[in-house]
């Protein structure tokens, strides 16, 4: 059994976590416009939520990574993707830079999907070890911490013993180890012999349809939301400033 090139279930779970993305960063502009008051650091329901986010976008880009090599790499086709991918994360650091210069983005999810997407080369052929070095590290980057990590030359790699002072970190430590597993579940699901209930999923509904495109054209979308947050919440402040 053949597995299509673009499968609408990959679609849908990418744009149902950009859905959650909104909510996480329209809640945070919010609370940076002083429109309402949330605690992003501390409140594990904040916490658990920006997890969930980050692990199942970047259990897609393992999935994904398989998806789009299993064929053979397509040397053109991956350095377009991963020089739009590093040209918008270096977008990122700059634009943080101008709004946070204490606190900007040096590492965030598309310099981690950026270097992810380099290295996740080298795995492609292992299969269900993947799935036990993808746990393996995961356990070493939330469990272990050593003060030579805390070095700014090595904040990206992960294992520091505080999170650096950054509006976004996704450190190689332990997320690399969830695109691993993404890896393993491609393979696993979406191999040779697909699981058939994965290929029958189709996008029905207004909901389902929008979810999908949304999935279809996440990294532009991801590098277009917030700025448009920003300006409508600014908009909002200017025109009806909140009471002191």
């Amino acid at each position: 059994m053949t597995t299509p090139q673009r499968l609408p279930i990959i679609d849908l779970l990418r744009g149902s976590a950009i859905a959650m993305m909104f909510v996480y960063h329209f809640s945070f502009d919010l609370d940076h416009y002083g429109l309402a008051r949330f605690d992003f650091y501390h409140d594990p329901f904040w916490l658990n939520f920006r997890t969930l986010i980050v692990s199942l976008f970047l259990g897609l880009v393992g999935v994904s990574l398989h998806l789009a090599t299993r064929n053979g790499i397509r040397w053109p086709r991956f350095f377009r993707r991963l020089g739009l991918i590093t040209a918008y994360a270096a977008l990122v650091t700059l634009a943080s830079w101008w709004m946070y210069p204490k606190s900007f983005i040096f590492f965030g999810i598309l310099h981690f999907i950026a270097a992810a997407s380099v290295l996740g080369l080298a795995f492609l052929r292992f299969h269900h070890l993947n799935l036990v070095l993808g746990i393996a590290l995961v356990a070493v980057g939330t469990t272990v911490s050593h003060p030579f990590f805390d070095q700014p030359a090595l904040q990206w790699f992960g294992l520091m013993t505080h999170k650096p002072v950054t509006q976004d970190y996704v450190p190689l430590l332990p997320w690399f180890g969830v695109v691993l597993v993404g890896l393993w579940l491609g393979r696993t699901l979406l191999g040779d012999r697909p699981w058939p209930p994965l290929l029958k999923v189709r996008a029905r509904g207004p909901a389902a349809r929008l979810l999908a495109w949304g999935g279809r054209h996440s990294l532009h979308i991801y590098i277009l939301h917030q700025p448009v947050f920003f300006a409508l919440l600014g908009a909002w402040v200017w025109l009806f400033p909140p009471a002191s």
